[in-house]
């Protein structure tokens, strides 16, 4: 094994090599993103370990700042923080698809730059929540992608009976074990890779995967239905947790989960890991893919979530939102020409930094506007002269969303979206900005005037909130360092994100 592993790298840095050479193509870029994918249940992804984590580097502490998914999606694109694209929803007028696109911000993506750079690019999966609703028409096509293939009716979070628009024709799947959303996903994968190897050799291609799986309701292909039938939710140390009066007033309004509720959260739990099953196979055909026609070596593959998910944490019904660690922690392993095999990465990584990986790999100009770091000189086993020393983390306040159902073409609400939805004391989560510093600590600003402040390292299922016991010294450091990030942008950002400011 140690041979293999030792061939294994002596193959990346020849690649590497080659890679500067004139005249040399430019790495291809596979990212993958999947839906409401904590890194809990992705661990549990055998394929994606054996393949992925296992061959390439792996960030432990890796982030959204906002864990909501096209508030997500679009600092995936931007490489923006929520504040600056100003998308903090995902639904009209303070996010959704329609927000993205009236404000303009398709205009300069990762996508564009790419294309610009001579990326051959595609999207093929699900985009913005709410696309193409409240955009020109159902067969628009934001700029910047060269491929495009994306649900626009029906009822693809149920995995069949959807209508995508590819390439700017809508083409119908009904219910036939084939037409499986994820299964089709990952089938014109593979054909757009086989298609640009053979038809544009000499172009590097860039490709954005993005299943719905395991969003709720999380239908799983029919040949894994029956996976998993005695599983259960994890019961950790938070689980429908008793005492709750050191948290603030939203989570203290939340009742215990009844026995019903636990019931069908372990049905969810199942149904998202049955879901995730398929996943693992996609990505097993992207990679065999990439192996037959000979750009495995050159291809940088990521694999990600859009944001967490939690399940029974602190009293809370299945979902996300919040800015406890289930939520805010997601999965990224990579691999490619260079990377560290088996290399773990400890600094506070985010989604934020993708964009400007994605530009640096692929030499494309990025507009001074990115907020967030190239992860690239973790990918080539450096460590960065400076990096971020804290996170920011911001949810606008505001009224619960929009309740749909899996009939739906928009995306469904969870379980925890449903019971904020019918809360009569207020509109839900409360707004809250905060900080997720690299020594371990969570620190929370809340509209209401409450505070919370954690020490993950000595209480990683975020029991205590330590803010009364913390000192006036300590209280105004961290709301200071908040200060200095929550307005600021690009090279600004990251210089605030260093240190607290001294004074």
């Amino acid at each position: 094994m140690g041979n293999i592993i030792a061939r294994g790298l002596q193959a990346a840095v020849l690649g590497l090599a080659l890679l500067g050479s004139a005249g040399a193509k430019a790495p291809n870029i596979v990212f993958i993103l999947a839906d409401d994918l904590d890194a809990a249940a992705a661990a549990q992804m055998p394929l994606v370990k054996s393949l992925i984590t296992d061959r390439g580097t792996t960030f432990l502490h890796h982030y959204v700042s906002l864990s909501l998914c096209c508030p997500s999606r679009s600092s995936t694109l931007r490489g923006q923080f929520s504040h600056n694209t100003t998308i903090f929803k995902n639904d009209l007028p303070d996010g959704g698809f329609g927000a993205f696109y009236a404000k303009g911000l398709e205009a300069s993506t990762a996508a564009t730059w790419l294309t610009d750079a001579g990326y051959r690019t595609a999207l093929i999966g699900k985009y913005m929540n709410g696309y193409p609703e409240d955009g020109p028409s159902s067969s628009y096509i934001p700029p910047g992608w060269t491929e495009w293939m994306s649900p626009i009716a029906g009822t693809p979070y149920k995995g069949f009976n959807y209508t995508m628009n590819h390439n700017g024709t809508p083409v119908s799947f009904g219910n036939a074990e084939a037409d499986y959303l994820t299964d089709v996903i990952s089938n014109a994968a593979a054909d757009f890779i086989r298609r640009s190897v053979d038809q544009f050799p000499d172009k590097p291609f860039f490709l954005f995967l993005a299943p719905y799986a395991p969003h709720a309701p999380a239908i799983p292909a029919p040949r894994h239905e029956h996976m998993f039938k005695n599983l259960k939710a994890p019961r950790g140390p938070s689980f429908n947790e008793k005492d709750v009066s050191d948290k603030p007033s939203w989570v203290q309004a939340q009742p215990m989960l009844t026995s019903t509720q636990i019931e069908d959260m372990d049905k969810l739990y199942r149904k998202r890991r049955q879901s995730l099953l398929a996943v693992d196979e996609m990505l097993a055909n992207v990679l065999n893919t990439l192996q037959a026609k000979g750009e495995l070596d050159n291809t940088y593959i990521f694999f990600t979530s859009d944001n967490g998910f939690h399940q029974g944490q602190h009293r809370l019904d299945s979902g996300k939102m919040t800015a406890f660690e289930e939520d805010l922690l997601i999965p990224l392993s990579v691999r490619g020409p260079g990377v560290p095999v088996g290399q773990t990465i400890n600094a506070i990584t985010a989604n934020v930094d993708y964009a400007s990986t994605f530009a640096e790999i692929a030499g494309a100009s990025a507009p001074a506007f990115i907020d967030g770091r190239s992860l690239l000189p973790f990918l080539k086993g450096q460590t960065p002269s400076s990096w971020r020393a804290a996170l920011l983390l911001e949810n606008k306040d505001g009224a619960a969303p929009a309740l749909r159902d899996a009939s739906s073409p928009l995306e469904p609400a969870d379980p925890f979206e449903h019971r904020l939805g019918t809360r009569g004391d207020g509109p839900g989560i409360d707004g809250f900005l905060g900080l997720r510093i690299n020594d371990g600590t969570t620190y929370l600003e809340y509209v209401t005037g409450e505070r919370e402040l954690y020490s993950n390292i000595h209480d990683a299922a975020q029991l205590r909130n330590g803010y009364a016991l913390a000192s006036p010294v300590s209280r105004q450091r961290l709301a200071a360092w908040l200060a200095s990030l929550k307005n600021a942008s690009g090279a600004a950002l990251r210089e605030a994100e260093l240190q607290a400011p001294t004074r």
